[in-house]
C-alpha cells in the first residue's frame, strides 16, 4: 500500500492495472485521454488508440469474450458512436469483466454539447459508478471488474471534467493475481444475437437490474453522513463535495453506484427529513427516478441544469445565501484568453483561402474548429465528427446550382479516419459535387497530439504502417485527389478555386505537420520581425490572426505590427500576405 496524489484519470489508469486488466482501448477525447496515456506505463496492459469509440469497445469486447478483463475509455459524445455494441452487450453479457468509462463534460470546456452520460446506462440497462473523487475512481474501477463478471455485465463508470483533472491524495495497492487464464470458449447461444437467442436474454437483463438493485443498497459505496438539521441531501459525484461543502450541517446520502438506485435505501434515507434535496449535474437523473417513487423532493426547480455546479451555486440555491469572494477584484484583472490556433499552424492558410473565397464551410471537430473565430471567420457548421462530409452533401441535394459549387467540406486526418471515410463513400457513390478538404496534421491534436493510423505509429510509441489517406480517397472512387502544402498560400487559394468550380466529387490533402508534434519532423526556422519603416499600416497580416503578430497602436502614422519572436515559428505565412516586403527573417 502507497500513498500518492493523482487525477482522476490517472486514478482510474491505476485501478484498471490494479485490477488485473490484460486490454484497453479508447479514441482520445477530453477529457477521459489522459487514462490511456497513463497506463501504457504498466506493461502487463496492452493499450492502444481505436480509430473510433465503437471499434475501441468492440475490441474491449472481443478481449473480454476471450476471457480477459478489458478496459474501454472514451468521452461523453463518443458513447453515442459506441451506442451500437453497448446495447448489444448488455444483453450478452461479459467473460472477462468489461468498464467501459466515460468522461462528461460539463459546462462545455471542450465538447459540443453536455449530455448527461447516466441515460445511457439507464437506456442500455448496464450498472454505473460515480466516484466523488481520485480514491474513489480507483476503488470504483477495482469493484467494477468484480461487479461485471459476478453479474455478468458490462459496467460504466462516470466522470466530469473536474473528478478527470483534479487530484487528491489516493492509496494504491498491488494487481490482482491468479485470474483465469484467457482462452477460447464456445457460447454460441449467449454471444450470437439472432432474435431467437436475443429473446432469452431480455428477462436475464430485467432481473439482472433487480438483483443489482438489491445488492447495491447494503455496500459501503453508498454512506449516509449524519448531520445536525432537518435537511436531507442526495447526491453523487464531484456534485458530492459541493453539497457537502455548502451545507456542512445537513445529512447526506452519497450514492456511489448511481444506476440502478437503491431504491430502498433512498425511500429509509427520505423518510427521516423534513426538507430533502437532491444535488447533482445535468439532468435531473437521480431527481426524476425519486419522485416517480413518490417522495417529495427539491432538485432542479432551484439548481441550474445547464453547466457545472460549483459550492457557491448549491450554497446559494439551497439556502440564499452568496457565497464570500476572495480577494475583491481580482478575477476583473485577468486578461481574456480566446481560443487561437497556434503559432504556425498549417490550418490557419486554409481558412484564410476559405474566406477569401467566400466559400460556405460544413465543418467537423478538431483544432481546425477554430477556424470559426474572427478574423478567419470561415466555418459555417459543426455537428460531430464525421458529419462534415454528409452535410456538405445533403446541402448540396438541395441548393440552387449557382450555390453548389460554394460547399467545402474541412475534416481532420484522425476525424477523417473516425468517421469520415462513410460520409466520403457516400459523397462518391450519390455523385456530389462537394469539395472535401482533409487537413492532415499528421496527428490527433486538439486532444494532445495522439497518433492515429495515419501518423504510423501506436499508442506504445512503436512504429507502425502509416495509413495513405490519398490512395483511401482514389480507393472509394475519387478521382481528383491533390497533395498540397497548406504554408503555399497563393498555391492553396487557387487550387481551392479550381477544386469548387468542379462538378463531380474533388478532395484537396493540405500536408504539413503540427507545430507541436512530439517528434522531431517539424523544420525549425528562424522567428520573424516587422522592418521598422516598412510597415504602412494597412493590418492585412493581422487577418491571419496568428497570436505571435501583435499591433503597435502607437508606432508609425497609422501603427505597425509587431513579431513576438518568443512565439513566432517562422512559418513565414503573414510575410506571404504582406505586400510591402515588411517582414525580415531573425538572423541572431
Amino acid at each position: 500500500m502507497k500513498k500518492t496524489i493523482l487525477s482522476g484519470n490517472e486514478a482510474i489508469a491505476r485501478g484498471a492495472y490494479e485490477a488485473g486488466v490484460l486490454v484497453a482501448s479508447a479514441y482520445p477525447g477530453t477529457p477521459s485521454t489522459e487514462i490511456l496515456e497513463n497506463i501504457v506505463q504498466y506493461s502487463e496492459v496492452d493499450a492502444s488508440w481505436a480509430t473510433n469509440e465503437k471499434v475501441a469497445l468492440e475490441v474491449a469486447i472481443g478481449a473480454s469474450f476471450g476471457g480477459g478483463r478489458a478496459l474501454c475509455t472514451m468521452k461523453h459524445v463518443g458513447v453515442n458512436v459506441a451506442a451500437d455494441p453497448l446495447f448489444t452487450l448488455s444483453y450478452t453479457g461479459v467473460r472477462g469483466g468489461l468498464l467501459l468509462v466515460v468522461a462528461d463534460d460539463p459546462e462545455l470546456h471542450s465538447s459540443q454539447n453536455e449530455q448527461d452520460s447516466r441515460n445511457y446506462a439507464k437506456f442500455a440497462k448496464v450498472p454505473m459508478f460515480e466516484p466523488s473523487d481520485s480514491q474513489e475512481a480507483l476503488d470504483f474501477t477495482r469493484l467494477a471488474y468484480e461487479v461485471s463478471e459476478q453479474f455478468d455485465t458490462p459496467v460504466m463508470l462516470r466522470t466530469t471534467t473536474r473528478i478527470s483533472h483534479s487530484k487528491s491524495v489516493v492509496t494504491t495497492g498491488d494487481r490482482v493475481k491468479n485470474l483465469p487464464a484467457p482462452a477460447l470458449e464456445r457460447n454460441p447461444a449467449k454471444l450470437v444475437m439472432l432474435p431467437g437467442n436475443a429473446r432469452k436474454r431480455h428477462p436475464i437483463v430485467e432481473q439482472r437490474t433487480l438483483d443489482l438493485e438489491e445488492w447495491s443498497a447494503t455496500q459501503s459505496f453508498h454512506r449516509v453522513e449524519e448531520g445536525t438539521s432537518d435537511v436531507g441531501i442526495i447526491t453523487a459525484g464531484v456534485a458530492y463535495q459541493y453539497a457537502r461543502e455548502a451545507l456542512p450541517d445537513a445529512s447526506v446520502l452519497k450514492l456511489g453506484m448511481v444506476n440502478p438506485l437503491p431504491k430502498k435505501l433512498i425511500r429509509d434515507f427520505a423518510a427521516r427529513y423534513k426538507t430533502l434535496y437532491v444535488v447533482e449535474e445535468l439532468d435531473p437523473f437521480i431527481e426524476d427516478q425519486i419522485k416517480a417513487m413518490g417522495i417529495e423532493i427539491i432538485g432542479k426547480d432551484i439548481l441550474p441544469i445547464c453547466g457545472e455546479l460549483s459550492t457557491g451555486i448549491v450554497r446559494q440555491a439551497l439556502t440564499g445565501k452568496k457565497a464570500a469572494t476572495g480577494v475583491k477584484g481580482a478575477l476583473q484583472t485577468l486578461p481574456s484568453r480566446p481560443p487561437n490556433m497556434c503559432p504556425g499552424c498549417p490550418h490557419r492558410g486554409v481558412f484564410l483561402a476559405l474566406n477569401k473565397l467566400k466559400a460556405y464551410v460544413t465543418g467537423d471537430i478538431g483544432c481546425y474548429t477554430l477556424g470559426f473565430m474572427p478574423p478567419l471567420s470561415a466555418m459555417d457548421t459543426c455537428i460531430c465528427m464525421g458529419a462534415s462530409i454528409g452535410n456538405a452533401v445533403g446541402m448540396t441535394k438541395v441548393l440552387p446550382v449557382e450555390q453548389k459549387q460554394n460547399v467545402v467540406a474541412v475534416i481532420g486526418d484522425s476525424t477523417f479516419l473516425h468517421n469520415g471515410i462513410n460520409g466520403l463513400l457516400d459523397m462518391v457513390y450519390n455523385k456530389s459535387s462537394t469539395t472535401l478538404i482533409i487537413l492532415d496534421n499528421r496527428i490527433t491534436a486538439m486532444t494532445g497530439r495522439q497518433d492515429n493510423p495515419a501518423s504510423g505509429y501506436t499508442l506504445m510509441n512503436e512504429e507502425s504502417y502509416e495509413v495513405d489517406l490519398a490512395e483511401i480517397c482514389r480507393a472509394v472512387g475519387v478521382k481528383h485527389v491533390t497533395v498540397i502544402d497548406p504554408y503555399e498560400l497563393d498555391n492553396t487559394r487557387e487550387l481551392i478555386r479550381t477544386e469548387m468550380a468542379r462538378t463531380e466529387p474533388s478532395v484537396i490533402i493540405t500536408r504539413r505537420p503540427c507545430m507541436l508534434m512530439k517528434r522531431d519532423v517539424v523544420e525549425k526556422k528562424p522567428p520573424l520581425f516587422v522592418e521598422s519603416g516598412k510597415c504602412t499600416g494597412c493590418k492585412v497580416c493581422l487577418q491571419i490572426g496568428c497570436p505571435a503578430i501583435e499591433w503597435d497602436a502607437a508606432a508609425g502614422k497609422r501603427g505597425e505590427a509587431k513579431v513576438n519572436r518568443h512565439l513566432c515559428v517562422g512559418c513565414s505565412q503573414c510575410r506571404q500576405v504582406c505586400k510591402f516586403d515588411a517582414f525580415g527573417v531573425c538572423n541572431d
